[in-house]
């Protein structure tokens, strides 16, 4: 059988050893001077006008953003239940409620209308998800936040780069985080950048990823260690050379998915949204499983399901939710499946996708 297809593969090159045996030799090897050069370039290059801050991995990241961001105990912060658990948990380990609403289909993300619904005196802000590198309602999130006083937030771990009219994720709310995890479209090794609106909030991020202080032994705040190592912020520089390369070649990818693949739905792109593709995220109306598993075994080709169980019904987060109905959701997650796009892929192995989704689904037709 031909090697297996794996659904996500990390990309680390000579560049990237060069990068970390520089650092190691400097003997600069805590948050120091490529930190600070990796935040810059990370600004320059997907947020122009934003601050960043680094930290050691994206959930620290929305922890310290809610907290900059000014949310705590009494507060509800509305979330998607269709995502990595991560979001919830981020709004929870602040001492607030996340309050989980439904998602509109073709984005996998917040339904405005359902978000409105659920706004009440307690709500401090709305954390919409960029899923799978396609950009959240923000046009809508937007408007609605400001209508109604309260504060929008992002998740942009795996949106590096998407756009929604012209403007980059990240932009939009008071902060924004972004996932440097190995399998993202970029990496540092482990980690997360912070985008934030402004200088206000960018200081009290920096004060929380090292307890409480800026100058040291003068500790302001009660903080955390979340600080980014110059190791891997050396290997997100030389990611962020390559980043804009890969996502062309993952657009292309999944054109050519698009335009070979039947029996499944492809992912729709909406008007004036450029869609990164984290993850080509399709539907399988029937036998997901099935689906996912006949493409293993008889075809050798890998599928990710992100998300089988929502949110809110995780028994971490499920008390946060009792009874809740959200069927947009439970649908998602009966019927996605991620198939590869990644750049490392040939011509040969996206034909072979295409082939082994085609015969898959015309079995079970």
């Amino acid at each position: 059988m031909s090697e297996f297809i794996s659904p996500a593969k990390p990309i680390i090159g000579d560049e990237e050893r060069e990068a970390v045996d520089r650092v190691l030799r400097s003997g600069m090897v805590a948050q120091g001077p490529e930190v600070a050069a990796f935040e810059q370039e990370f600004s320059a290059h997907f947020v122009p006008g934003r601050v960043s801050v680094a930290v050691n991995s994206g959930t620290a990241g929305l922890h310290l953003g809610l907290l900059a961001a000014g949310v705590g105990a009494g507060d509800e912060v509305i979330v998607p239940s269709f995502t990595f658990a991560a979001t919830g948990n981020s709004v929870a380990l602040t001492g607030a409620t996340p309050v989980f609403v439904d998602i509109e289909p073709d984005t996998f993300s917040l339904d405005p209308e359902a978000v409105a619904a659920a706004i009440t005196p307690k709500t401090k802000g709305i954390l919409p998800v960029h899923l799978y590198g396609h950009p959240a309602r923000m046009r809508e999130l937007e408007a609605l936040a400001a209508a109604r006083g309260v504060a929008l937030y992002e998740d942009a771990a795996q949106a590096h780069g998407a756009a929604l009219d012209g403007r980059p994720v990240g932009s939009f709310g008071e902060f924004a985080m972004f996932s440097l995890y190995p399998t993202k479209n970029m990496t540092s090794g482990e980690g997360g950048m912070v985008t934030a609106a402004n200088e206000e909030i960018a200081r009290r991020l920096r004060l929380l990823r090292n307890q409480g202080m800026e100058r040291q032994y003068e500790n302001e705040i009660i903080g955390f260690n979340a600080r980014m190592t110059d190791i891997h912020a050396a290997i997100g520089r030389v990611q962020l050379t390559k980043v804009d390369a890969w996502t062309k070649t993952r657009q292309a990818n999944a054109a050519f998915l698009d335009a070979n693949l039947h029996g499944v739905v492809t992912p729709p792109v909406v008007e004036g949204a450029v869609h990164v593709y984290h993850q080509y995220t399709i539907r399988v109306p029937e036998d997901r499983d099935g689906f996912v598993a006949a493409l293993k075994t008889e075809h050798n080709v890998g599928a990710g399901v992100y998300y089988p169980i929502p949110n809110h019904r995780l028994p971490s987060l499920a008390p946060y939710a009792p009874g809740l109905d959200l069927p947009e959701t439970e649908r998602a997650a009966r019927e996605v499946a991620s198939l590869p796009v990644h750049p490392s892929l040939s011509q040969d192995d996206l034909e072979r996708i295409v082939t082994a989704v085609n015969a898959v689904t015309k079995a079970g037709a």
